[in-house]
């Protein structure tokens, strides 16, 4: 218990944190009211919000996660405190905005302003340093992410963020949205897996031929300086001329513009990471015990995939966690040719000078690249957690 309530030096990071959370709060709007879609906004600031109790409760518990912040040793109830701190902020947003809605009103959009987001960010460091801090195993990590997940689905399913603009947006396109969500996922875990089958035995001829490795690997290090939107423009010529020439190209959908060029530039983008984490894992496997397996008698074929795989696989898991985060944001911009995905709520709101709709794609393609970078994270610490 004394432990649970001790006090130490102020935490740095809480200084910095607690900080930019205060700036915010004082001097940017928690909520925006807009007469309609693309109207300019009435902002209100949470100190005006204050007559609700909703905001008043949640100003009280953002000092008690300031203090936390700055002073409390216990993770755990720093956790606890924090967790509470970003539901409560959730919830008021939803009193908020439906408050800040006129009665029977269609068109008014409340948007969040920026003190909320400072604070979500600030609030989500803050637990994110109490679960590093904490030290959970992989797997409690992947547990956390469900539980954070899990609030957030209880309140959208509760109906209280209903009046909330990016909320209007998404009733408005929810057939649209889960096509492309689909889309998304599928252009980006595709991708992802057409780049292992192809970027794994390149890897191990490159790690075998010392020669031939400098060559792929700049090869691949010159595609990766090509803007994507620029690659995406160059393969639209090829890709065009082999639909309008090869019928069965055509037939299965290759195009000059659509999810072709889109995947083909994905996967060309995936080679480097996954071809030398390769290299660098099988090169960082001990010569010695290669040398006591040939000496058991095993071929090369059986070193490779009974010794030199399995060792070097945290590796190349890891140049697959870099790939696909990295594709699930360059998947956005494939909506330009069109690829489909996210990225057409985000240029379709920037065309409109709809904000709402540019969080509508923005904010789930943020959290699928968080989600898979936490579980890919947790896959990789378990299976060295087996090797050490």
């Amino acid at each position: 218990m004394e432990d649970a309530l001790a006090v130490r030096r102020v935490d740095r990071l809480g200084v910095v944190l607690v900080a930019g959370g205060c700036l915010a709060a004082a001097s940017m709007p928690f909520i925006i009211v807009k007469a309609n879609r693309i109207a300019a906004g009435k902002p209100q600031l949470l100190t005006q919000l204050l007559a609700q109790p909703v905001a008043l409760a949640l100003l009280l518990l953002l000092v008690a996660t300031a203090l936390a912040a700055l002073l409390l040793r216990n993770q755990l109830v720093r956790l606890a405190i924090a967790t509470l701190a970003i539901a409560l902020l959730i919830v008021t947003l939803g009193f908020v905005s439906t408050a800040a809605t006129p009665a029977g009103s269609t068109v008014a959009r409340i948007t969040p302003g920026g003190a909320f987001w400072v604070l979500l960010a600030v609030i989500g460091l803050v637990i994110s340093d109490a679960l590093v801090k904490l030290r959970l195993t992989p797997w409690l990590r992947v547990a956390s992410l469900a539980l954070y997940a899990a609030i957030l689905g209880i309140i959208l399913r509760s109906g209280l963020l209903d009046n909330l603009s990016i909320m209007k947006e998404y009733a408005n396109n929810a057939d649209k949205f889960w096509n492309e969500a689909l889309g998304h996922v599928f252009l980006s875990l595709g991708s992802v897996a057409i780049a292992i089958v192809l970027a794994l035995p390149l890897g191990i001829f490159c790690y075998w031929q010392p020669r031939l490795r400098a060559v792929v690997l700049r090869g691949l290090s010159l595609v990766q300086t090509i803007p994507s939107l620029a690659l995406f423009g160059i393969l639209m010529l090829p890709l065009g001329y082999i639909a309008a020439h090869v019928p069965f190209a055509a037939a299965i959908g290759v195009q000059g513009i659509g999810t072709a060029p889109a995947l083909v530039a994905l996967v060309i983008y995936s080679l480097l990471p996954i071809v030398a984490n390769t290299v660098v894992g099988l090169a960082g496997v001990d010569p010695s015990v290669r040398d006591a397996a040939a000496g058991m008698g095993l071929t090369r074929r059986q070193i490779l995939t009974g010794i030199d795989l399995p060792l070097a696989f945290p590796v190349i898991l890891t140049g697959i966690r870099i790939v696909l985060v990295q594709a699930i944001g360059l998947v956005t911009v494939a909506a330009l040719i069109g690829g489909g995905g996210f990225g057409l709520f985000i240029f379709q709101g920037i065309g409109q000078t709809a904000n709402d709709l540019v969080l509508l794609g923005a904010v789930p393609t943020v959290f699928l690249a968080f989600s898979s970078a936490v579980i890919l994270d947790a896959v990789i610490d378990s299976i060295r957690g087996q090797h050490a």
